[in-house]
This record gives C-alpha cells, sequence and structure tokens, in this order.
C-alpha cells in the first residue's frame, strides 16, 4: 500500500541538522514537514524562517511548511521566496481574515495549497476553501507541542474528509500523535500521508532508514 511519509523536522536533532537531513533523504523519507509558530497563534514556538531556509537548500525532497502564525498573508512572500516549486504551505483558516487570498498567493508562486484543521475545528467551517486547497492537514492532537495524547473524536472529521475529497479533489495528511496503529487503520481508508515525530521516529536509537521500512512494511 502506498503511502507518504513526513518527517516532522522540529523533532530532529539540531547538533548536526545536515546530517538529519541527509540521512532522513538515505532511508527514504518523503518530504520534511516544517512547523513555523510565532508564539501568539499557538502558545509556543518552534523553528524558524532560517531553519526553513538552511533545510531548503539541504535538501532534495520537498518540503511541507505547516504556518501555525496569525495573519500569514502579512508575511508569506518571507516564506514563497525561500520554497521551490511543488513545496507545500498549509495555513490554519482561522488564523486570516481573509484565507482564500492567502491560499492564491501560494498558488500563485507554483506551491502547493493546504490548510490545517485544528481538532476543535468542524469541516463545515472549511468547506469553501477545500474547493481550493489540495491537501488538508488534519491535527489530531491541538496544535503547539510534540509528544501530546492523541484526540479520538478526531476520527470522526477524518471520515467526513474522506467522503469529500474525491469530488472535492483534495488529500488527506494526518499530523500528530501517529502511530503505526493509526497508520494501519487510516491508510487502507484514504489518507495520503503521515507526519512523523517522536511517536514512530524521532529517537528510536536506530538508523531512520529501518525505522522507515519498517513502518512501510506493515501489515493490513
Amino acid at each position: 500500500m502506498e503511502f507518504e511519509l513526513m518527517a516532522s523536522m522540529m523533532c530532529a536533532n539540531y547538533g548536526n541538522l545536515e546530517k538529519e537531513v541527509r540521512e532522513l533523504e538515505e532511508g527514504g523519507i518523503d518530504s520534511f514537514h516544517i512547523d513555523i509558530m510565532d508564539g501568539r497563534y499557538v502558545p509556543n514556538y518552534a523553528m524558524s524562517l532560517n531553519d526553513m531556509r538552511y533545510i531548503a537548500g539541504a535538501a532534495s525532497r520537498p518540503l511541507d511548511v505547516h504556518l501555525m502564525v496569525e495573519h500569514p498573508n502579512t508575511r508569506i512572500g518571507l516564506f514563497l521566496s525561500n520554497l521551490r516549486p511543488g513545496d507545500t504551505v498549509y495555513i490554519h483558516p482561522e488564523a486570516e481574515y481573509h484565507p482564500s487570498t492567502t491560499l492564491q498567493a501560494i498558488i500563485n508562486a507554483g506551491m502547493i495549497p493546504g490548510i490545517a484543521i485544528n481538532p476543535g475545528t468542524s469541516v463545515e467551517t472549511v468547506m469553501e476553501m477545500l474547493r481550493i486547497v489540495k491537501k488538508v492537514l488534519v491535527m489530531s492532537v491541538n496544535p503547539g507541542n510534540a509528544g501530546q495524547m492523541y484526540l479520538p473524536y478526531v476520527g470522526k472529521k477524518i471520515t467526513k474528509l474522506l467522503a469529500l475529497k474525491e469530488d472535492m479533489e483534495f488529500e488527506i495528511y494526518w499530523d500528530g500523535a501517529c502511530g503505526a496503529d493509526k497508520i494501519l487503520e487510516y491508510a487502507p481508508k484514504g489518507v495520503q500521508g503521515f507526519v512523523l515525530g517522536t511517536t514512530l521516529l524521532f529517537g528510536k536509537g536506530q538508523p531512520y532508514g529501518e525505522t522507515l521500512q519498517n513502518i512501510r512494511e506493515l501489515r493490513f
């Protein structure tokens, strides 16, 4: 079964980021998930513009940029100018007065437009944007910190999105508390990709290639 695996780079070892990028690519990661936090939209600071710029220059695989910032349209150019055509940029609809304007800027720059949906955000409130975006990142935990517990009610939201994705032409991605059980359950249902952090990928004491191979060989 084909599904995408993205490395949550806020969980990487920053003592040697170049080595982390190289070993993840050699191990077969599909893309690098970059969490940008401003300390306002979420109560935390994570990766910076410079972190994103460095990984964009060091990596050959695409970037998957998750903007957890207030009013991203006021600074979207800073991010887009340091990315490559084909990279993905997610925004949170609640963080913007006119999210469709920001999504159009992402499209105009040659990037893949996406929205991230918080656990407390209903599918109904983002319905029109589902016709604009190509990717929907479903947060299974509240945004802002790694290592949180899965919120079970998010599964019903994914079921709703799965029923819409063919007609509206978007793909669904999972972010937060992603264990093997979640991949086994939701990849066969149609979830396209999974962001991997401390639950499955980082801090496991074995080469990334071995870890990623084990994930891809899960028995469905």
